[in-house]
């Protein structure tokens, strides 16, 4: 096909009689091209690149994909598209572009700092932020308001626990179903996106928040309450259970006395964590009796329900390790001195120290991986999350590893993307808008130097970003991740506000 030039305002009107991938979004072309070109809209064109789209469709080589302003606007055969002149033009030739990647367990986005750029240079687009405090807020609203260069974000309510915690605040705690209720009621008033229920919640106050959550409209997700059921959580309606906490106890042969042992145990207020230790433990202990009838009963449950799971595998695998096993990890330059020295305290208490322990901790971290991939071989439907803000769990970078430890599980590289891209705005309810490359859907992009399909390790390969139209090159990457790295080199430290560093598990 003979490529003809076009002048922008030339192109616009091309793209409003191509458009038809825009009228099935919804989305007016003529009137889209139109509003583009009295806007001043950015134009941008990826030209020549494999589109791997996060569908189940084929990789598409030597595609286009036409961005206007925050929206994509145009897909198809770079050959159908005119030669553009005066809209910018990225060479996609030997790359593969694919939808931004969600991170969908995250915590302190209020480091502004250091987060929301490590975010973005590592190809995270969009995020789910666990916690909702006011400084997490401020900042999520200074990304909307383009004051913040960071990723889309989903936010949390205040953590809900019971009257004993093991977290300090700003977590939320409550004893009675009045005060859970109060509890929802407060987070819609701060327009949080879901609701984050936490470990030692009692049933009643459970149930309350589940019902409150019903008639707001407000979806809960959180870690398992340990006084109720898990089954039963996810007949409530709990939209996903993190860090697979207590899944081993359920698919295990001696599921009823792991179960016992934790009904008969009270939360200690003047050591509250000792119960999780307990717990954990007795997970660990559950792995080596896994029973595959228990397992399809289990799973079976949490796929009727459309309960997710989210591994958290990359957490999982530090807290399973020996201290000393991150210590030079170079990551840690983008890391303020304050957070490093919090999670070289918290690994130092934490983590396996005797060859005994190290080696059932391993056990324990390959049991977990290996769950995982049962639960998706069963159809439960996973989550990419990193619960970063633990112990060498880096923003950006740790979703990468996470990724790779899913086709570790036995997911294919192609399925691991999709549960970071496609499968991530299925959950949040932004299928139509997001997830996917196709015109009409939210500009958010990432031009990969190798072929992701053929190996997951090729998401660290990163050409060129786009995060809500906004075009980050390699040269604006570089430059990101050295201006984090000076700002903690020279003494930043996480908060100027004064709140602590806090992780939630």
């Amino acid at each position: 096909m003979v490529r003809v030039e076009a002048n922008r305002r030339d192109f616009l009107r091309w793209l409003a009689a191509a458009g038809a991938g825009l009228a099935t979004a919804g989305i007016a072309p003529a009137v889209f091209a139109q509003e583009a070109a009295a806007a001043g809209s950015d134009v941008v064109v990826v030209l020549g690149a494999t589109v791997v789209d996060g569908t189940d469709g084929p990789p598409r080589p030597d595609w286009a994909v036409v961005l206007v302003g925050d929206r994509i606007a145009w897909t198809g055969p770079a050959a159908h598209l005119p030669s553009p002149t005066g809209v910018r033009t990225i060479d996609g030739r030997g790359r593969y572009l694919v939808p931004g990647l969600w991170d969908l367990h995250t915590h302190g986005l209020d480091l502004e700092r250091v987060f929301p750029p490590l975010y973005l240079a590592n190809g995270v687009t969009g995020i789910r932020e666990m916690w909702g405090y006011t400084e997490n807020r401020a900042a999520r609203d200074k990304i909307v308001r383009g004051e913040l260069a960071g990723p889309r974000v989903v936010m949390g309510s205040s953590i809900v626990d019971g009257p004993v915690s093991m977290l300090q605040p700003p977590v939320t705690k409550v004893a009675t179903a009045a005060e859970a209720r109060a509890a929802v009621r407060t987070a819609v008033a701060e327009g949080a996106d879901f609701v984050k229920v936490y470990s030692y919640l009692g049933a009643e106050a459970f149930a309350a928040i589940a019902d409150e959550c019903r008639h707001a409209g407000l979806p809960f997700a959180g870690h398992w309450p340990y006084r109720v059921p898990q089954p039963a959580a996810s007949d409530a309606g709990q939209h996903s259970l993190e860090h697979l906490f207590g899944v081993p106890l359920y698919t295990s042969a001696h599921r009823d006395e792991f179960l016992r042992t934790l009904a008969a145990t009270p939360f200690d207020p003047a050591n509250p964590r000792s119960f999780f230790v307990l717990a954990r433990e007795l997970d660990r202990r559950a792995t080596e009796t896994y029973s595959p009838w228990r397992a399809q009963q289990f799973f079976a449950r949490l796929v009727g329900n459309g309960t997710r799971l989210t591994p958290t595998m990359v957490v999982n695998k530090v807290m399973c390790s020996p201290a000393g096993t991150f210590a030079h990890d170079p990551r840690l330059k983008y890391i303020p001195k304050d957070v490093r020295d919090n999670w070289a305290e918290q690994i130092r208490i934490r983590t396996p120290i005797t060859p005994e322990e190290i080696a059932q901790q391993d056990a324990y971290f390959h049991a977990q991986v290996e769950l995982a991939g049962a639960a998706h071989r069963a159809g439960v439907p996973l989550l990419a999350g990193t619960d970063c803000l633990n112990p060498y769990v880096f923003p950006g970078f740790s979703l990468h590893d996470e990724l790779e430890h899913l086709v570790e599980a036995g997911l294919s590289p192609r399925r691991a993307l999709q549960v970071a891209t496609r499968d991530a705005a299925a959950f949040l309810g932004r299928s139509a808008t997001a997830g996917t490359i196709a015109a009409g859907k939210v500009a958010d992009l990432v031009l990969l130097d190798a072929d992701p399909l053929a190996d997951i390790g090729a998401i660290r390969r990163i050409d060129t970003v786009v995060a809500a139209g906004r075009v980050f090159g390699r040269a604006a990457l570089d430059r990101m991740l050295a201006d984090v790295a000076a700002a903690t080199s020279a003494g930043a430290n996480a908060r100027s506000v004064g709140l602590p560093v806090h992780s939630c598990c």
